[in-house]
């Protein structure tokens, strides 16, 4: 089919348009139909990928249902899809309706609310499709005012606060992307991705300020396009606007912003980084494992500290991502495989986890875990779901969790002993803070007189999660059906990159020695 890739990318965006233009009105029916139109819109793009997939050849390393033609002032209009982009595609296009079938209670300025979501949707997809610089980038920061505002308009009291801090950290990080684009620009002469993906930038070490910088260009741009996918991915130290946005953001906002918002900061790292600085990659390597082994350990004990259930899953993801740019930069099939794969079962699980939050704050109008207790003689549904994901976050075997972690932790292992041992140490802290988190809502006794007519999860809320369950069962017992789509794409970046070390001896061996 031609031109799918634009169609998946752009029907949410037309379904939003028409919600803008032609549905009027604040009653009731209006409100309905504007839910009715963004979840029609958003299984509709689901079922269209569906074709992207099933078409999708794993063999072919390169991009497929490439559509490029001319677009503006000489800039290219390209979009396509790998082995590694596809799957983050599907993800999107897989959540999007459960979001939407989530903001069902929704009741204040419903219609625009719809359409922040659906906008969101379409810079999203956008993001994991574009081939051409520009494009990415404008999709990379349009992505920023739809989630702005889904946070400061429908989130908490301090709402105003987290948005803007959500904003300016994730706009900040992204100038100096921007700066390294037009260096790249100028020294490539093309802003197309797979050509700048063959591009040998610069690597010799020169002085700057008295300091040596080993890998040359290749690691200042690395860095430039560090300090964008750090802040988005979230990596510590630039991870507080997480929990801040989390806890003020509704519901369908955290869903969005944990399962697929995250995954941004990894792709980039995965589609620029890697492959387009090597060498600088190489240089940074060590500083990339400790930061994440930190953010591993760190964000679980504070975790440990929360009283509040959305900061404790924010906490929580935290760490998880620091498996993902550990297992980045290890550079290695199960690595790699391992980082993709933990991105994608994080998507299902962070996902279900705020969604689960979400059911008994809509009841009880509060997020502090203090405030539960023994509500599985009330809602045995809800505490069985509950579980199933605890255990899914905690990474128990024949859950999703426990394949992503598991090839990342072998793959850091084969790379440094040190950075393995610490990140390790996380596996125990997860359990610690899942098992406690599930301990003080669900167990005991039902002591509490506002719990005791507390009701389970109604129909609507089961459809919701069922899905969601599938997959991180479905992913936990079958990996295959992710690792071999993305395996041939990733043995083809793994090659790249050690054919441009092996061309660039030296700086390596400057890297490993540590000599500056």
């Amino acid at each position: 089919m031609q031109n799918l890739i634009s169609i998946i990318t752009f029907l949410p965006l037309i379904a939003a348009l028409i919600l803008a233009l032609f549905l009027k009105g604040e009653d009731e029916a209006a409100q309905r139909n504007a839910k009715w139109l963004a979840l029609i819109a958003t299984t509709a793009t689901l079922f269209i990928s569906l074709f992207l997939l099933f078409g999708f050849d794993p063999s072919n390393t390169g991009f497929q249902f490439v559509e490029d033609r001319d677009w503006l002032l000489g800039l290219k209009y390209k979009m396509g899809v790998d082995g590694i982009s596809i799957l983050f595609v599907m993800l999107t296009t897989f959540l999007m309706p459960i979001t939407i079938a989530s903001c069902w209670d929704v009741k204040v300025r419903v219609k625009e609310y719809m359409i922040a979501f659906l906008l969101l949707e379409t810079l999203m997809l956008g993001v994991f499709t574009a081939l051409d610089l520009v494009l990415f980038y404008l999709f990379f920061e349009g992505g920023l005012i739809p989630m702005f505002l889904i946070i400061g308009i429908w989130g908490g009291k301090d709402r105003i606060y987290a948005a803007f801090k959500f904003f300016l950290y994730t706009f900040l990080g992204s100038l100096l992307m921007l700066v390294a684009m037009i260096a790249m620009y100028v020294d490539a002469g093309t802003t197309d991705i797979p050509t700048l993906m063959q591009h040998t930038f610069a690597s010799e070490t020169f002085p700057v300020l008295g300091f040596q910088i080993v890998g040359g260009v290749q690691t200042l741009l690395f860095l430039a396009f560090f300090a964008s996918f750090a802040v988005k991915m979230p990596m510590w130290p630039v991870h507080t606007w997480l929990p801040d946005a989390h806890v003020q953001a509704p519901t369908a906002g955290s869903v969005v912003l944990a399962a697929i918002l995250l995954k941004m900061g990894g792709y980039g790292f995965l589609r620029f980084s890697l492959p387009m600085f090597p060498v600088g990659s190489e240089v940074m390597s060590t500083f990339v494992f400790w930061l994440s082994a930190i953010a591993i350990v760190y964000a679980s004990l504070v975790a440990l500290a929360q009283e509040d259930m959305k900061k404790l899953i924010a906490y929580s993801s935290v760490a998880h991502m620091g498996y993902v740019t550990m297992g980045i930069f290890t550079v290695n099939q199960q690595g790699l495989d391992g980082a993709i794969f933990q991105m994608l079962s994080h998507g299902f699980v962070s996902g279900a986890l705020f969604l689960i939050v979400g059911v008994v704050y809509d009841r009880m109008h509060t997020r502090d875990i203090a405030a539960y207790g023994g509500l599985t003689v009330r809602m045995p549904v809800y505490a069985l779901i509950f579980m199933l994901f605890t255990m899914a976050n905690v990474g128990l075997p024949g859950t999703s969790g426990f394949v992503g972690e598991f090839l990342t932790l072998m793959a850091i292992f084969q790379v440094n002993t040190w950075v393995a041992l610490v990140a390790t140490s996380g596996v125990i802290f997860s359990a610690a803070y899942a098992l406690w988190l599930y301990r003080r809502v669900m167990l005991g006794d039902l002591i509490k007189e506002s719990l005791k007519t507390i009701s389970d999860t109604t129909p609507r809320e089961r459809a919701i999660f069922a899905p969601l369950v599938v997959m991180t069962l479905l992913l936990g017992v079958y990996p295959s059906l992710v690792t071999d789509i993305i395996g041939p794409s990733v043995e083809a970046l793994i090659g790249q990159y050690d054919t441009a070390l092996n061309d660039y001896a030296p700086a390596t061996e400057l890297a490993m020695t540590g000599d500056h």
